[in-house]
């Protein structure tokens, strides 16, 4: 059956403080590693072998996920001493793959939630006879994204950079980081240097004559990248508007997992998760965020659409809306911390310290 690369090396730095101690793949969304879903749903789409391409924190993955037999896979970790970029990763675990030359090898990008039908992507991939297959998604402003215009038979005509201009946006298609490989390209890749797929080796294919084939798939599609995408996305999984089958409770408006304590008067929604061994005070109220592991929000605060790391302190009465607490950080009671604000791993803010209103 199908074997799979999924690319995990990146740093996430537009993620931080989230990814200071946590690689982003392993940064819990919906109660579990983000990196849980989609190894889940590629096991439920019958691949068994996947190859981890690993770099920043790459010692954290194997003591988690181990052989990958708690989740019926045979997982194998390959770690770069230096980035290679996301066709250099590529190369440089193909020699862990078991597949013939004309075999599909799946391949994965580590932080794109989606409820792509990775079956049908393969199908199509063999039906059509292509050398590379990509998933495509249709987007309402594709400018921050490469677009790839394709002919009425799916096959890719081109690959554009982040278009500027009006005149550029010829296509609502982006490439959207899934991609099926014929084997034998992966060795066409060239090895011992960085190598982008989306710059260099996609329009390298593309030029030399190879058939690259696009299908569109406008299931559901989230580039988890920013801390706001993060929490969203963790937000949609338990709502159960994005699917996996990784996802530790019921579907619902919010999920509490097992050793965690929310006061009974507490009101949770908006796919709030609250992680084990974290606590939530009489009266706060929580929407659209994720409480992760051993993190106590004090009675009364109203958290909204945020993220609050472990071992992190909300105190009573304190507003966040759209905020990243990093891990161990301490924000006192009655502060007001709103969109984008970031608070680094183990700071403190005093009580009443920062407002965006008045204090009475």
């Amino acid at each position: 059956m199908t074997e799979a690369i999924l690319l995990v090396g990146g740093k996430g730095t537009r993620l931080r403080p989230l990814t200071v101690n946590t690689p982003k793949p392993m940064v819990p969304a919906a109660g579990v590693p983000f990196l849980t879903h989609q190894l889940a749903r590629a096991r439920a789409a019958g691949v068994e072998h996947i190859v981890l391409a690993t770099s920043y924190l790459a010692e954290v993955f194997e003591p988690y996920f181990g052989d990958g037999s708690r989740l019926g896979l045979h997982l194998e970790y390959v770690t770069e001493e230096e980035p290679l970029g996301t066709g250099g990763a590529i190369r440089n675990v193909a020699s862990r793959l078991h597949s013939g030359p004309d075999d599909p090898v799946l391949i994965f990008n580590g932080d794109i939630l989606t409820g792509l039908d990775i079956r049908a992507l393969v199908r199509e991939h063999e039906t059509t006879g292509a050398d590379v297959s990509l998933h495509l998604s249709r987007v309402e402003d594709p400018r921050a994204f490469g677009l790839v215009p394709t002919d009425a038979t799916g096959r890719v005509q081109a690959f554009l950079e982040k278009p500027q201009t009006p005149e550029e946006i010829v296509t609502d298609q982006i490439n959207a980081g899934a991609y099926v490989f014929r084997r034998s390209v992966i060795d066409t890749i060239p090895t011992g240097r960085p190598v982008s797929v989306e710059r260099e080796t996609f329009p390298g294919l593309l030029a030399a004559g190879a058939h690259l084939q696009g299908m569109v798939d406008s299931t559901y599609w989230l580039d988890l990248g920013t801390p706001q995408a993060f929490v969203r996305g963790s937000a949609d999984l338990v709502l159960g508007r994005a699917p996996s089958p990784a996802v530790p409770g019921r579907r619902g408006d919010s999920l509490t997992l097992p050793d965690a304590s929310v006061a009974a008067g507490a009101k949770l929604t908006g796919g709030t998760v609250v992680c084990e061994n974290a606590t939530v005070g009489e009266g706060a109220r929580i929407s659209g965020s994720a409480v992760l592991a051993g993190a106590t929000v004090e009675a009364g605060a109203v958290i909204t659409d945020s993220l609050i790391g472990r071992g992190a302190r909300v105190g009573a009465r304190t507003v966040l809306t759209g905020a990243v607490i990093g891990d161990g950080a301490t924000v006192g009671a009655d502060n007001e911390l709103l969109a984008g604000v970031r608070v680094w791993c183990d700071a403190v803010i005093p009580a009443g310290a920062i407002r965006f209103s008045s204090d009475q």
